[in-house]
């Protein structure tokens, strides 16, 4: 439920990775294969955002995505996505979703994001990962209220982790994801990403956004528990996993150097086997 989960540094971990697959892998055949198909949609733009060509290009190449979903729901898919037709109609996946999911992706073309104000940053975090959410619930099959309220925490939880997960990487990019506000509050004025990501009060700014993490896993762990579990099997799955991701970051700490953390083979056996079986 989230670009990162499908790509790469901001969408990509979960698509790409173990978690996102073993989660779908759950589901029957019709939700999986609209699921796969979101996750390409994902990765695709997403790879656009993250290529190094130039800018105007990437600029063009996103349009062209607005345009052919806009085709799409028009009734004249283009030939990348036929496969969706069947998908949009038997879970009434919203055109806004997607476009808001190359919305979110665009935000790193113009320039690349550095210390974005509080506001900047959620906005963010809803395109890039609550819009994947509210496109998910619908092929999951959750009520429509809930659907759309775990869409929000939940893709914010994961998106939070991966920045926090990423910071290093994201830094080597040029990108800073870590809001204006707080690095003020902390004491960092400088938004370059190198000096911001060695500087030693960088924890400070990290422990109030992993908290906010939290309790947006909360909220989601709030709205799963109330429904069905066959329903919320998947981003059960996704969110136990995520959730290892922010305890092993908090454990760790985030001064530097900042060692990579990985959720071990066997806690991810035990995620698939407590929550994949019904």
């Amino acid at each position: 439920m989230s670009v990162e989960a499908a790509a790469n540094a901001n969408y990509g971990s979960t698509a790409s990775g173990s978690s996102f697959y073993a989660a779908m892998r759950v589901l029957p055949r019709a939700q999986r294969e609209a699921m796969f198909q979101i996750y390409s949609f994902c990765r695709q733009v997403d790879d656009i955002a993250d290529s190094d060509g130039p800018r105007p290009e990437r600029l063009a190449a996103l349009q062209q995505w607005r345009d052919d979903i806009d085709a799409l729901y028009a009734g004249h898919p283009p030939e990348r996505l036929k496969d969706y037709v069947a998908s949009v109609k038997t879970f009434g996946l919203k055109r806004e979703d997607f476009v808001a999911i190359v919305d979110g992706m665009e935000m790193d073309v113009p320039q690349d994001i550095r210390a974005p104000d509080l506001a900047t940053l959620d906005l963010y975090c809803d395109r890039v990962a609550s819009a994947v959410g509210r496109l998910s619930v619908r092929v999951f099959g959750l009520p429509e209220d809930d659907g759309i309220e775990l869409a929000y925490h939940l893709g914010r939880a994961l998106q939070l982790t991966n920045i926090l997960r990423d910071i290093d990487e994201d830094a080597g990019l040029g990108r800073l994801y870590l809001p204006r506000e707080w690095l003020w509050h902390a004491g960092i004025t400088n938004n370059d990403p190198a000096r911001v990501t060695a500087d030693r009060a960088l924890p400070k700014v990290c422990a109030p956004l992993a908290e906010r993490a939290k309790m947006h896993f909360q909220k989601s762990d709030e709205i799963m528990k109330r429904n069905s579990r066959r329903a919320v099997r998947a981003p059960r799955i996704m969110s136990k996993y995520y959730r290892a991701i922010l305890d092993l970051l908090i454990a760790r700490g985030f001064t530097a150097p900042r060692a990579p953390v990985r959720v071990s083979k066997a806690a991810k056996i035990g995620i698939l086997l407590r929550y994949a079986i019904i």
